[in-house]
């Protein structure tokens, strides 16, 4: 049954820390999973939580800080020393500890890796904070399980159980040589099965996907999908096995870029929460919110060149909201077609094929739809029948445009190397607005002649 968080328990828990009842306080926390703990720190003041935080073991409290949003960790982290954070720190996987610190500012940094009392741990941290956060190197743990191509299958097992008391889990055994360099993948049930007096050399199985440390975590997340990885070895450049990336990190990382692709689309240009400051929520919005305004001054112009013909066809005005309704729909869709291609590498073929098929697809949709419009217009608005086709022509004619605009500018922004996401919500939006008014009232000019 899943777990529940209820105002009793709430209370309860704010109860218990009011009255510093730390054993019983623990015997309600201790059992529960640590993302559960998480949602209670969420629900209760910044001082019970720190409370709390202090109270449980780092063994524990080092996860529950992983489930926190990056605000309420720094909220916490605000009321700790550069020691009582060095010792969750420790308790934590080298991925997930470098992420931690590198949220901090570069003087709480640098203080609390030097109160790391594990110097290993320490000097892993700092190495893979030089990487990129979204390359594979940023990613990464340093925590895994090898052995040595020339190391018989008995002493293979007592060196992986040592090796082994150090990984929260075990997904893959890695075999390398006397210089560290990966050579191979090691089968568990090999290992069991094979003769006592057997070299590793001999059982390992020398086909092994890999990425390399500077590999996008795109590319990494592309490859894990593809062959249905739950851990990929990392090397470096001389080939040296320096890490792994597990299914867990990757789907972490998918939900992140997927967050940040929806703001951007929404027309938030920052990676920003709702509990940031007014300033930051601001600057993430307010950009284009601009280019929308001068879109819309954009729109009120062209709409103005028209004023004589919506003197003479005062209808046209009302099917302005509905034909720019549709650009900006068509617009989108299209674009959230080709991103996700894009994404996953799906979109493949030239550009022409691509071009056709759009151009089909949208003179099938705009036929049907300006069809519906013609006849519901007749039967409802009783339009005039040369008006109901001038509508129904620009309803096309903006379809196709619309949806060009929207599969061509992504790929476009792809090749020239900028995010494509970009693409979508405001831009698109505002520029189809913009074309398809301008197309329905040149199309209206030479239908109705005015």
């Amino acid at each position: 049954m899943q777990f529940q968080i209820s105002k009793k328990l709430i209370e309860r828990i704010e109860q218990l820390v009011e009255e510093k009842n730390n054993a019983e306080l623990k015997l309600h926390l201790e059992e529960l999973h640590h993302a559960d703990i998480a949602d209670i720190l969420d629900e209760i003041s910044l001082d019970d939580a720190t409370y709390v935080i202090k109270l449980l073991g780092s063994h524990k409290t080092a996860e529950v800080l992983m489930e926190l949003s990056e605000v309420d960790r720094d909220k916490i982290f605000n009321n700790l020393s550069a020691k009582e954070i060095a010792l969750e720190i420790e308790e934590m996987d080298t991925d997930d500890a470098a992420d931690i610190v590198a949220e901090l500012s570069d003087d709480l940094k640098q203080s609390v890796i030097s109160h790391i009392e594990d110097e290993e741990h320490a000097d892993n941290i700092v190495e893979l904070l030089r990487y990129d956060e979204d390359s594979a190197g940023g990613l990464m743990a340093k925590e895994l399980v090898k052995v040595n191509e020339n190391w018989s299958v008995t002493g293979c097992m007592s060196e992986m159980r040592e090796q082994a008391e150090e990984v929260t889990r075990v997904h893959s055994i890695y075999v390398v040589d006397n210089k560290d360099r990966l050579k191979g993948r090691l089968s568990l049930k090999d290992l069991l099965t094979a003769p006592s007096d057997a070299q590793i050399s001999d059982i390992y199985i020398d086909k092994v996907d890999y990425v390399t440390v500077h590999t996008a975590g795109e590319e990494v997340a592309r490859i894990m999908q593809k062959y249905d990885l739950e851990a990929i070895p990392v090397v470096n450049e001389l080939g040296r096995l320096v890490g792994r990336i597990t299914v867990d990190d990757i789907i972490d990382f998918i939900k992140e870029e997927a967050e940040k692709d929806y703001q951007m689309a929404a027309g938030i240009s920052e990676d920003v929460e709702a509990d940031d400051s007014l300033w930051q929520l601001t600057r993430a919005r307010l950009p284009w919110l601009i280019l929308a305004l001068v879109g819309g001054f954009v729109s009120v112009t062209v709409l103005g060149t028209f004023e004589g013909a919506m003197e003479e066809h005062g209808e046209l005005f009302f099917f302005v909201p509905l034909i720019a309704a549709m650009a900006g729909n068509v617009g989108v869709q299209s674009s959230a077609i080709v991103l996700q291609g894009l994404a996953n590498q799906s979109l493949k073929g030239s550009l022409f094929k691509r071009l056709v098929k759009e151009v089909s697809l949208s003179l099938l949709n705009g036929t049907v739809l300006a069809i519906l419009l013609i006849v519901g217009g007749m039967l409802l608005l009783n339009l005039d029948f040369n008006f109901g086709i001038t509508v129904g022509i620009s309803l096309i004619t903006v379809i196709i445009n619309a949806s060009l605009i929207g599969t061509f500018v992504p790929i476009i922004l792809d090749k020239q190397g900028i995010d494509p996401a970009m693409a979508t919500g405001p831009f698109i939006t505002t520029s189809n607005d913009i074309c398809g008014i301008l197309i329905y009232f040149s199309i209206a000019k030479i239908i109705l002649g005015f």
